[in-house]
């Protein structure tokens, strides 16, 4: 994580030298919010922004699931579990890791909902598919090396004309390598029996938080899909100036245009329904006013402040400044569920890596390092299942004086 922030670091001085742009042809601004992607309209909503599209798929699945994945439990009542992984770079081992434990321990339920940012946007089909997945999810986390997902380009050339200071094209191998035509018959098979898999992007142009209806895309029986479907999941992985932006081609009043997406942890670090719509709402609507949802939070990383003297230096404050912005963010993100889950009735959990882990690595992507975590995530997970935490961080009630 030293190395992706000194690339973020670098980016930050190309941006203090007024570099050249390259060319593209964006969306203009009083078109942005009627922007479409091509023969598949309905497939993502704008965060904030209540979606009757993506509210009439949810409340269709409840029609399409089946008792068998969602049964009663002893109480008589259904229980809804919902998934949501957060960004986090290489500690995503951790979270593959918790959930492979969380199948050893034979706990692990069945998700009506699976979301994912960043890290977390390429384990969520994997885990939206379930515990048949986990070898793959494994393997994903404990064997891949920084080379498999990026290639450093020259410094000088990128600063002065390019968009990146790196290249995912490996990494684009990666997902295509698991991502074809009978992994999309599965997905497409999963959201025709009631389940619901999200990722989220950010539109660089609108400065919005998109969230992507996977199952829809799989679904969709364009010949585009595929390819589709991978953008999306690199476009949620690709941080902004360590890696190359994403363009997705779009229609706007008649006409062709592109737009650039990032990283969707530049959004939200994790998210819930991002205010697309209401689980619970819906679930009443459709006839389940007695069941009940669970969230279960997966943050890929360390929450708790990690003081040290900063040096008087552009780059040393720079580095603790990301550090310190990008675990508020996480913070933020927790009690925004939280207040969710509040609101509808839901059972809140959430884990995050131990802080007396020690996440240095030799490299950004170390599969030494990053089969270490997965360790740590699956032990946390085998003997009863993950070790949740049910307030949000600083919320734990104490007892009274």
């Amino acid at each position: 994580m030293t190395m992706l922030r000194r690339l973020l670091v670098l980016g930050g001085l190309a941006w203090l030298a007024g570099c050249a742009a390259l060319p593209r042809n964006a969306v203009p601004v009083d078109l942005m919010g009627e922007a479409r992607i091509p023969g598949i309209p309905d497939v993502r909503a704008t965060a904030g922004r209540s979606s009757e599209a993506f509210a009439a798929d949810f409340e269709r699945s409840f029609a399409q699931e089946s008792p068998k994945d969602f049964p009663p439990g002893p109480d008589g009542v259904v229980r809804y579990a919902h998934l949501a992984l957060s960004g986090g770079g290489p500690n995503g081992a951790f979270g593959a890791g918790l959930l492979n434990g969380w199948t050893a321990s034979g706990t692990r339920p069945v998700f009506k909902v699976v979301t994912g940012v960043s890290t977390g946007a390429l384990m969520a089909p994997f885990a939206f598919l379930g515990s048949e997945w986990d070898d793959e999810l494994r393997e994903f986390y404990t064997t891949t090396a920084s080379r498999n997902i990026f290639r450093m380009l020259s410094i000088l050339p990128q600063l002065l004309g390019g968009e990146s200071l790196a290249d995912t094209a490996p990494l684009q191998l990666m997902i295509a390598q698991y991502v074809d035509a009978t992994f999309l018959a599965q997905i497409a098979r999963a959201h025709a029996s009631g389940r619901r898999l999200y990722i989220g992007t950010v539109d660089l142009d609108s400065q919005r938080f998109v969230v992507w209806n996977m199952g829809a895309i799989a679904s969709s029986g364009r010949s585009e899909a595929v390819d589709l479907f991978r953008r999306v999941m690199l476009a949620s992985a690709s941080v902004p100036v360590a890696f190359p932006p994403v363009f997705f081609e779009v229609i706007a009043a008649g006409q062709t245009y592109d737009e650039m997406h990032v990283d969707g942890a530049v959004g939200a670090r994790v998210f819930y329904n991002a205010g697309v719509l209401s689980f619970a709402e819906l679930r009443v609507r459709a006839g389940r006013a007695a069941a009940r949802d669970d969230v279960f939070i997966v943050h890929n990383g360390q929450l708790l402040p990690t003081p040290e003297v900063t040096r008087r230096s552009l780059r040393a404050i720079a580095l603790r400044s990301f550090e310190s912005a990008g675990k508020s963010a996480v913070v933020g993100d927790l009690f925004r569920i939280f207040a969710v889950a509040q609101r509808d009735g839901a059972g809140y959990h959430w884990i995050t890596i131990p802080e007396a882990v020690d996440l240095d690595a030799e490299e950004v992507f170390d599969p030494v390092a990053m089969t270490r975590l997965y360790g740590l995530g699956f032990d946390a997970a085998r003997t009863s299942g993950p070790p949740w935490q049910a307030q949000p961080p600083g919320a734990a009630r104490r007892a009274p004086q």
